[in-house]
């Protein structure tokens, strides 16, 4: 080659190499700042005469440079500063000094709950203020006056907007998931919100270190408030009087500084239209931030907050870009096998900036009953309980509760659409116009109802959205009324209907109790209203939407990915040679969070061949952490995994040799169960001969539904053709995350003899569970894990057989239970059948045999008593019962 041509080349590899350190230099981690914090019980004096001393209980994290901004971290109702160090931390490492407290009546700090009194723990705040103010570490804009930022979720987002409607001092604020108007939150349309309103006032009840009684850690005229709402499902007016004293509504005009809104899309508490009050009332710069959870689906996630500490960067600490005022939303698209949501953000340049699309509805006027007394009542959702009754949490769990709802024949009018053509993204608040009558001769008082909107597949299958309804109460009928349904985020796919559903009862609420006939109409144009919010959708690669920039970063960011993984591979697919034949070995693995706590800590366990392990450990032990280390989804922040002698990390051709089921397998809901399949093996570009599919598909065990549609799969016959796909190939290693969830007794059966059947092969199954029968009976050898630590490790019958406990099969139990009651140093002796069991303590349990041969009882087996489930309570603690 010539020097003419080689320069070219020679340009080329030296701006790809400095591509690759680039990208390196970008990737690499950072030291994670070191946070110190104290904590402190701060004298504060309010009530209306100033005369109350109360102590508040509090953290304050200081950063490694100071003075800083100082933001204050209020908490949710009920919680204490405990819940809030991990935000707290998160905060401090971004350079904030950073208050943690836990509001008076909660944890260790005094006083009675005032809900927000602007008397009580809005005064409180504004000592908060003052002691800050007096702190080295924070910074002053002048004396007295420190720059503050104030944050919290639900009951701390309202005291953060109480606090700066009344504070000048108070620079920006970023209240979450919170209220505008407590009488409208908890009374709306006049319909007491029974169900979530007594799980809040059932929390605080009791406790706190104060005398017991009616009315527990509040106030009196709270206590009186929330018995009259309780006892007679309205509200009185000195109710009302004291809800909206309480609530930011009386503040917000007040408010001028920045304030970030984070509102939930599933929150059965505080919905999207309280949110949407704030941000019209609040005068300062206001940004609104839509989020896939709620009350009902869990806190924001890493992105939400890292906007939050953004906001104030920006407006405390004048770092970073200006975040704007725009308005984003996320939208969930289809679930995974198990339940893990696609998400993508909506970004629109103003708030609320929502256009109107109308869609026909068709239905005659209809009669419903409402039943005295109120019951059986119609269920919307499971106010706060959906997540934990289905086993879930976030999003998933709260698209499962969505399809719970029921509407009881007789008490319901139904109003169904045609067909959308195309998908149609509701975001906000439809509204409809209804007209409500009694037939001849029916009382025609007051009248409560309750309207929902549902996305109707073209299954039949419906779905409520966020499980929000709006209820409606009306003095007298007839009459005709607009009716603003809940505010929703629903992406409707081409194909399904929105089908509109007014019931006379709802469990969650208070229902009326006379009995009542009234008939329900569509009025105006017939027409649901519905908004849609034009923006531009974003991921969190960040990459620009401009079609020939993006191509060119796309393609960009492909070469030096490729360029990166080869340089990786290099040097990081080293073998060892000794551990070759070894299924997996894990040493010193450890994988640490920004701003969290430690989620594996020196982990080191070894996997043999023809083992079924087991890995045990309460929730939040870090065994998903693991698994997903494993599978080359996360690095670790030390130590390593060694797959057949091969080093782990993303993109390993070792992991050819595994299959798992652990994030859940992205089925396309439109092909059959054996298409997916297929296609999942397909597209690993190996021959379609080596799949074994058939015997995935025994394994399945689904029949002729393995020819149905996955969209009209439960979650059921999801996990089991998730786990056929794991099984796909006949894998050196598979391995299982949580495998029987969603299988019946027989199915869990059934999957206990495949799992042994696989390792009988000479291959190695590794299942993570909490079902300790299950591992158990499935498993040859258990990992015990506990925060993040490794506890125990050995055979089942070595670990089960820990606490010394032994049984024997015996001819006379009556007299074997005397013999070893007699021995020295044996605990419990319990009989069942033909079987002894004896905790022996220190006595061996050879002796104990020859003491029972010795009284003439013949002994026809003895063994450990296999107890799995008392060893891991020994060795995880007493919380794993929680």
């Amino acid at each position: 080659m010539s020097v003419k041509r080689r320069w070219p080349v020679l340009a080329a590899v030296v701006v790809l190499l400095l591509g690759v350190a680039g990208t390196l230099w970008v990737n690499r981690t950072a030291p994670v700042p070191e946070v110190h914090s104290r904590d402190l019980l701060i004298d504060v004096v309010d009530g209306p005469q100033h005369d109350q001393a109360v102590q508040i209980d509090a953290t304050f994290y200081l950063p490694p440079t100071t003075p800083a901004p100082a933001v204050i971290v209020s908490p949710g109702f009920g919680a204490t500063k405990t819940s809030l160090a991990e935000d707290a931390t998160a905060l401090a490492r971004r350079g904030f000094a950073v208050l943690a407290y836990s509001a008076r009546g909660f944890g260790r700090s005094t006083g009675q709950i005032a809900l927000n009194s602007p008397d009580y723990e809005v005064a409180d705040a504004h000592q908060l203020v003052d002691w800050l103010a007096r702190q080295p570490e924070v910074q002053l804009d002048k004396i007295g006056d420190p720059r503050v930022g104030v944050t919290g979720a639900s009951y701390g987002g309202a005291l953060s907007l109480l606090l700066a409607g009344t504070d000048p001092r108070v620079d920006a604020i970023a209240p979450v998931i919170t209220y505008n108007d407590l009488s409208q939150a908890l009374v709306p349309g006049g319909v007491f919100k029974k169900a979530w309103a007594g799980a809040l006032f059932g929390s605080a009840l009791t406790g706190g270190g104060q005398a017991p009684g009616a009315c527990g850690r509040f106030l009196p005229e709270v206590c009186q408030a929330y018995t009259e709402l309780a006892t007679t499902g309205r509200a009185g007016e000195q109710t009302i009087d004291l809800l909206k004293r309480n609530s930011p509504a009386s503040v917000t005009s007040s408010i001028t500084v920045p304030t970030l809104l984070v509102q939930g899309e599933q929150d059965t508490l505080f919905g999207l239209d309280q949110a949407d009050a704030n941000a019209r009332q609040v005068k300062g710069r206001v940004k609104v931030e839509w989020y896939p959870g709620g009350h009902d689906g869990g806190p924001p996630g890493d992105q939400v907050r890292a906007d939050i500490g953004d906001w104030f960067g920006f407006h405390l600490a004048h770092t970073g870009t200006d975040p704007g005022t725009g308005f984003s939303y996320q939208v969930q698209g289809a679930f995974r096998a198990r339940g893990a949501p696609l998400t993508r953000t909506v970004t629109a340049p103003a708030y609320p900036g929502a256009e109107q699309h109308t869609v026909a509805l068709t239905g005659p006027i209809q009669p419903v009953v409402n039943p005295p007394g109120g019951s059986p009542a119609s269920v919307s959702g499971l106010p706060g309980l959906g997540a934990a009754l289905l086993g879930g949490s976030g999003t998933a769990a709260t698209g499962l509760a969505g399809s719970l709802a029921a509407d009881l024949p007789g008490e319901s009018a139904v109003f169904t659409s045609a067909p959308v053509d195309s998908q149609l993204l509701i975001a906000g608040s439809p509204t409809v116009r209804l007209s409500v009558s009694a037939p001849p001769g029916a009382e025609s008082g007051s009248t409560v109802l309750f309207a929902k909107l549902y996305d109707v597949g073209p299954d039949g299958r419906r779905t409520l959205p966020g499980s929000a309804v709006t209820p409606i109460r009306l003095d007298a009928v007839p009459a005709e009324l607009t009716v603003t349904l809940p505010g929703i985020v629903r992406p409707v796919a081409a194909g399904h209907r929105l089908q509109l559903v007014v019931t006379t009862t709802d469990q969650a609420y208070a229902n009326q109790t006379e009995p009542a006939v009234r008939t329900i109409g569509l009025a105006g144009n017939s027409a649901l209203s519905v908004p849609v919010v034009p923006g531009s959708s974003a991921t969190g690669s960040g990459v620009p939407t401009g079609p020939l920039v993006g191509i060119a970063v796309v393609l960009g960011l492909g070469l030096l990915a490729a360029i990166v993984g080869l340089v990786r591979r290099r040097y990081a697919e080293d073998l060892d040679p000794e551990l070759a034949e070894v299924p997996m070995v894990i040493t010193g693995l450890t994988k640490s969070y920004p701003g969290r706590l430690t989620a594996v800590q020196d982990l080191s366990f070894r996997v043999e061949r023809g083992q079924v392990l087991g890995l045990l450990g309460p929730n939040g032990a870090g065994k998903t952490t693991t698994l997903r280390m494993l599978m080359g989804l996360v690095r670790p922040t030390e130590g390593e995994i060694r797959v057949f002698g091969h080093r782990v990390h993303a993109g390993a051709p070792v992991l050819s040799r595994v299959g798992s089921f652990v994030e859940g397998a992205g089925f396309l809901p439109h092909l059959s169960g054996a298409a997916n399949l297929r296609l999942y093996w397909a597209a690993t570009g190996r021959p379609a001969e080596h799949a074994h599919v058939e015997q995935a598909l025994e394994i399945a065990g689904l029949g002729d539904a393995i020819r149905r549609r996955v969209g009209t799969y439960s979650q059921g016959m999801r996990q089991r053709l998730a786990i056929a796909q794991a099984m796909l190939g006949l894998p050196d290693l598979l391995v299982l995350d949580e495998p029987t969830n969603g299988l019946d007794p027989p199915q869990i059966h059934q999957m206990r003899d495949v799992l042994r059947r696989y390792a009988a092969t000479g291959r190695t199954v590794l299942v993570s569970s909490h079902l300790l029968s299950e591992v158990e009976q499935s498993c040859t050898h258990v990992v015990v894990m506990h925060k993040g630590k490794l506890v125990a490790s050995g055979t089942v019958e070595e670990i089960g057989a820990g606490s010394g406990e032994a049984s024997f099969r015996v001819d006379r139990v009556t007299e074997a239970a005397r013999v070893l009651r007699e021995l020295n140093g044996t605990g419990p002796v319990t009989v069942e059948g033909q079987v002894v069991h004896a905790d022996l303590g220190s006595t061996a349990r050879s002796a104990a045999v020859d003491a029972l041969v010795r009284a003439g009882v013949a002994v026809e087996q003895a063994g450990p008593r296999r107890r799995l489930e008392d060893a891991f309570l020994q060795l995880v603690g007493e919380e794993a019962r929680s």
